[in-house]
């Protein structure tokens, strides 16, 4: 696929290389017009007016031949195809495909001013994609599909498949167990904080979970080994493995033998990443560290992370991991709501803005997070598996990768989160029926 435009820029180069890696076709750019006249593969033209009679015409917003961050503030509209469109330079309603796939892919919005959530990160309540309803959508997705139809219109015999849907379950271990494994001191603090807010009933768990009567309500590895050898899932689990405890750091410790060792065994079959430290954000020489015990731990290179509490910070984080050696993450969404932070359901690389270079940092979106349907959402259990059957149905239908996360205190027996453990099981259940696997026996 040749790509034509009047002159070249670190911009257009990587939504070319993006699109490359999306389609698994490649998009070269020239900039010399005979070339692009005389070519008889497909052709796009991305300049200011037509070039020939056969090719795919898209007009150009400046964005991708500008350097630096300005205040922008792109509007949406319907396209005569049927779905949202973005306007970077209202109130013109020129759809720049290219430009508005950069404006979302490389969080513009976040690197401006913005008011910050509880936590410190970027509200979503300040994202385009909110504000404008489309938050739901993988929308990048839908208009990829669109510009492969269109390609295929002008050019029958171009190899441009649809992009396969893929599934990736993945696990966030924050704390390890409700009660077993701490120290004698964690345990008398958990008692008089509960006789104190008269909860006798959490008084006699403990004591039954401690004293081997029990099973720790958040103990659910053993389950969910069985229900990944049933419907054949190859996961992805984040172990916090911070050095201290503090109000959002809660994980047992790292030195401790119980927890390396559900650590190394979970690495056998399964790909095992970082879940930085709360602390780490605020001392990005922790990750290095973290991420060293992960791998002493598992005998593994660790390349893989996801933040704790999706705090993130554009471009600093990224920055702090790519510096630590993690060349995949899994933060992109939001912690606050379910939906598409990029508007996208595939994985991509990381442009840093502000130095204009695409970075060896690879992103795999998610769009699904118990903890957001539960705390934020206030769903319930049947309202929660509408709700992750509905994201996975528009992936599926659209060509992406289907990311989703949980914990394992919503996978246990915790009074808190009940009905949340049969609610994914009947999920995967449902997404094996889909994929035509057969139970394991």
């Amino acid at each position: 696929m040749l790509v034509y435009s009047a002159s070249p820029s670190p911009r257009l180069d990587y939504i070319l290389n993006f699109l490359s890696c999306y389609f698994h076709h490649t998009f070269c750019h020239t900039s010399n017009v005979d070339e692009f006249k005389n070519a008889e593969e497909a052709r796009i033209n991305y300049s200011a007016a037509p070039v020939t009679k056969n090719e795919l015409w898209i007009k150009p917003n400046s964005l991708l031949f500008e350097k630096g961050i300005k205040e922008i503030n792109p509007q949406t509209f319907q396209h005569a195809n049927g779905y949202v469109a973005l306007t970077i330079s209202p109130p013109d309603k020129e759809f720049d495909l290219f430009a508005s796939m950069f404006y979302l892919l490389s969080r513009y919005e976040e690197y401006l001013p913005h008011e910050k959530d509880q936590y410190g990160r970027f509200a979503h309540e300040n994202s385009l994609a909110y504000r404008k309803r489309f938050l739901h959508l993988p929308l990048i997705n839908i208009w990829l599909e669109d510009l492969r139809q269109s390609l295929l219109v002008l050019y029958p015999e171009l190899p441009l498949a649809k992009r396969p849907f893929t599934f990736i379950p993945t696990y966030d271990i924050d704390i390890a167990w409700s009660y077993i494994h701490k120290e004698a001191l964690i345990h008398i603090g958990g008692i008089v904080k509960s006789i104190n807010k008269r909860d006798i009933s959490s008084v006699i768990e403990r004591l039954k979970v401690i004293t081997g009567f029990q099973k720790d309500p958040f103990d659910v590895y053993d389950w969910l080994a069985q229900l990944h050898r049933d419907h054949k899932l190859n996961s992805i689990y984040f172990f916090h493995v911070g050095v201290s405890r503090n109000n959002y750091d809660k994980n047992i410790s790292v030195q401790n033998v119980h927890l390396r060792e559900l650590i190394k065994n979970t690495s056998i079959s399964n790909k095992v990443g970082l879940h930085p430290s709360w602390q780490s954000g605020d001392d990005p020489s922790l990750l290095s560290k973290e991420k060293n015990s992960l791998e002493k731990i598992t005998g593994k290179d660790i390349s893989t992370s996801r933040q704790h509490y999706i705090r993130m910070t554009l471009p600093e984080t990224y920055r702090a991991l790519i510096d630590a050696g993690i060349s995949e993450d899994y933060s992109m969404g939001y912690g606050s709501i379910n939906g598409f932070r990029a508007s996208i359901a595939a994985p991509f690389y990381w442009y840093d803005l502000e130095t204009e270079k695409t970075t060896t940092l690879k992103i795999y979106p998610f769009c699904f997070m118990d903890a957001n349907s539960f705390f934020e959402q206030k769903n319930t259990p049947e309202e929660g598996l509408k709700g992750i059957i509905k994201f996975y149905d528009l992936v599926k239908r659209w060509g992406g990768t289907f990311i989703c996360i949980w914990h394992n205190s919503f996978l246990g027996s915790d009074d808190l989160y009940k009905g949340w453990k049969d609610i994914y099981r009947q999920f995967i259940e449902n997404h094996n029926r889909h994929a035509g696997n057969k139970p394991m026996s």
